[in-house]
């Protein structure tokens, strides 16, 4: 092992990563632990294993306001063979101590430009208008841009969620929880359940309900569950990717809904609708949505007939949850950091010419 391959294994880790880089900067600590403290054994994995984690969360609370959600099994995919194992680790302390922290510069300054390209996806939003708003343009940056490729199945959860909750509050839908009749003796002896999880009693037998798409959150990066349900019985689950027999079953076993909705790339529905055939499953679909369609629906919600009532709710929407799901790093803060820790005197271009 050599600084070049060491280099060319931490790069692909960067280049793998998902807009918050939460792997690149628990190397970052890692190996500043190394330098500062010099309490730790790069070699040894048993002693920064688990603790590298909260050093590496304590900077993504300050910068990103939030930590990974990953599995445990999964954060620790970074120390495997094929990513920084302890021998790589090794060679990339002794490159970090000899320059004074380049490493760890050199990631943050990867980390600061990923969110420099995610910003280009929110200022597109932030300065067009439902007149002027394309969806074709808006998920090219994200096709075309290396960096934030690793995020574009995000970007289509949130444009699908952004449509369909915008158009399901324009219906003005409502649905009814209502008791059977014939079930007053259950309800009196479980009374207190009723009331406290679906808000009946023996003088409500039904309540009403503005119908809601809600999105189930920040997902770790190897999940293939649940991205969207609704409280009137929905799943939506969003592939922009192409779907193979595991991950078919995955979508269909790890969500026990009957009525599943999948939003996937045109070229991608016969392939799906062939695989559910094959598994016995297609009754569990309730509809395949593809890019097309979402591309008509946004054109008519921004620029049709009511766009006036839907069009700019979308795009709120839209800028909302870029805003949630990427936060803005603080450029101010983030210089402070940089600075306190020597990073800004640092010149990493020779570094930049390892290959």
């Amino acid at each position: 092992m050599n600084i070049q391959q060491a280099k060319q294994s931490l790069d692909k880790i960067i280049d793998k990563a998902r807009v918050h880089l939460y792997k690149p900067i628990q190397i970052a600590e890692i190996l500043r632990r190394d330098r500062i403290e010099n309490d730790i054994d790069l070699s040894d994995l048993s002693t920064y294993r688990t603790i590298s984690k909260k050093w590496r969360d304590i900077i993504c609370i300050k910068f990103l306001g939030r930590t990974s959600t990953s599995s445990a099994r999964y954060q620790d995919d970074i120390f495997n063979d094929n990513a920084i194992p302890p021998n790589v680790l090794v060679e990339l302390g002794k490159e970090n101590r000899n320059k004074h922290g380049i490493v760890e510069a050199y990631i943050y300054q990867k980390f600061a430009d990923r969110f420099s390209q995610m910003s280009t996806g929110l200022n597109y939003c932030l300065t067009h208008d439902k007149n002027t708003f394309n969806l074709n343009d808006f998920l090219a940056m994200f096709w075309n841009e290396p960096g934030l490729r690793r995020s574009i199945d995000k970007i289509y959860e949130i444009i699908v969620y952004a449509l369909f909750s915008a158009l399901v509050e324009a219906l003005e839908v409502s649905i009814e929880v209502r008791l059977n009749p014939e079930k007053l003796d259950v309800l009196k002896e479980f009374e207190d359940f009723a009331h406290r999880i679906m808000q009946l009693s023996t003088k409500q037998h039904s309540v009403k309900l503005n119908a809601r798409i809600n999105r189930v959150g920040v997902t770790n990066a190897a999940d293939r569950g649940l991205d969207m349900w609704a409280n009137f019985g929905l799943a939506i689950q969003i592939k922009h990717l192409s779907l193979t027999e595991e991950l078919a079953e995955n979508i269909v076993s790890s969500v026990s809904s009957d009525r599943i909705v999948i939003v996937c790339k045109d070229t991608e529905q016969k392939i799906i609708v062939s695989l559910l055939n094959q598994m016995g499953w297609k009754s569990k679909i309730q509809s395949i949505v593809t890019e097309t369609d979402l591309l008509v629906w946004y054109e008519k919600a921004l620029r049709g007939q009511f766009s006036k009532a839907i069009g700019d709710k979308v795009l709120r929407k839209l800028t909302d949850e870029i805003q949630v799901e990427f936060p803005a790093t603080n450029h101010a803060e983030f210089a402070k950091f940089t600075k306190q820790r020597g990073y800004d005197l640092l010149s990493d271009k020779d570094w930049l010419l390892i290959k």
